[in-house]
């Protein structure tokens, strides 16, 4: 080919070269629980099975929504399925939990969200009650998220081969703002802000499993976010980039926007909001609860002229009154995640290499 028509120039072909290197290795022949952990299995497969496939510009970018553009409307559309056993657990279900973490995907997009679509997987011999009690408490979660149920499926397979109930959802929302959220918008110098005490969720799910001999009263953070993030965008237009932090916790978020932006970032330790039953629990499990899910608290990474709004609008929101600036975004070194612990010592925060939590979302 004439060197005047290649398409690819060197900065081009050296880019490919970098983002090859920095894909992960899928090693493993068979799927096992590490990829479903939110880690760095779950990475592996979707790059490697998922995206090497499906890929295009929009899933590539691997936001919690995709963001869309339909007849002049920016729409966002997410996708989530939902398996946590035991599905009552205190503080919430396996039905609020549904819309709670389809419409909280949405908000992080900066979209208000609007309608859902549910898909049952149910086992033989789950009592029809226990579905009722789902089912009710599923339109309850709507109706105070402001979304309708519009279209669902019901499908059953047999004892045995299912594990109870499963459900699978799908979310539309609309992006009302001229914004733009995403790890592409994030900046040296952002600083990360959470909404509240980090860990509630899956603690509280572990502890309704029997898997820990613990007797403490917690419940867990389920809930719509999207009230917050408006009151959020509202405060600060200088947003960047909003995550849900469900599997995986705070950590796997931030080695995600850390890998795609392509950023270091630095978290303070002894600024990270963790209720005392929670850290309590973790210590007996030997995991850092940076780590244990949420489902009702969310990271923001905002400009650092609009942080102290930010911070001020999330505290006065019911749902942000316990929200703390936890890091900053650095330059150096990129696509790593340094934790500044409690005792002057600086460590890599790392995504999870396994599955050290039972299945909790």
């Amino acid at each position: 080919m004439d060197a005047g028509n290649r398409r690819d120039t060197v900065p081009d072909i050296l880019e490919r070269i970098e983002r090859a290197r920095r894909r992960p290795r899928l090693l493993e022949k068979a799927i096992t629980m590490a990829h479903g952990a939110g880690g760095k299995a779950t990475r592996a497969l979707v790059d490697r099975v998922f995206l090497e496939a499906l890929g295009n510009p929009v899933l590539d970018a691997l936001e919690d929504a995709a963001s869309l553009e339909v007849g002049g409307v920016r729409l966002a559309l997410t996708t989530d399925a939902f398996t946590v056993h035991p599905p009552f657990f205190p503080g919430g279900d396996i039905g609020c939990l549904a819309v709670h973490g389809t419409v909280n995907d949405l908000a992080s997009a900066g979209a208000r969200p609007l309608y859902i679509a549910a898909a049952f997987v149910l086992e033989e011999g789950f009592p029809i009650e226990d579905l009722r009690r789902i089912v009710a408490s599923m339109a309850s979660a709507a109706r105070e998220a402001g979304v309708q149920v519009v279209a669902g499926d019901t499908k059953v397979v047999q004892r045995g081969k299912g594990d109870g109930i499963y459900i699978a959802a799908a979310g539309i929302g609309i992006i009302e703002r001229p914004i733009h959220l995403g790890a592409d918008q994030v900046r040296p110098g952002d600083r990360i802000l959470v909404s509240g005490p980090v860990g509630d969720h899956g603690v509280a799910v572990m502890v309704a499993r029997g898997d820990l001999d613990l007797e403490i009263d917690l419940q867990s953070d389920t809930a719509p976010l999207w009230s917050l993030v408006e009151r959020l965008l509202d405060a600060a237009p200088g947003v960047h980039c909003l995550r849900d932090a469900t599997r995986g916790g705070v950590a796997t978020v931030l080695n995600e926007i850390a890998l795609a932006a392509q950023v270091g970032i630095r978290v303070w330790e002894a600024r990270v909001p963790v209720r005392p039953e929670v850290r309590g629990a973790c210590e007996i499990l030997g995991i850092d609860p940076l780590y244990v899910a949420n489902e009702g608290k969310l990271v923001a990474f905002v400009a650092p002229e609009d942080a102290p709004a930010a911070l001020a609008a999330m505290r006065e929101h019911p749902l942000g009154r316990e929200a703390a600036e936890i890091g900053v975004v650095e330059a150096e070194p990129a696509g790593t995640v340094l934790l500044e612990t409690e005792i002057g010592g600086v460590r890599v925060l790392d995504m999870l290499a396994g599955d050290p939590l039972p299945r909790i979302c």
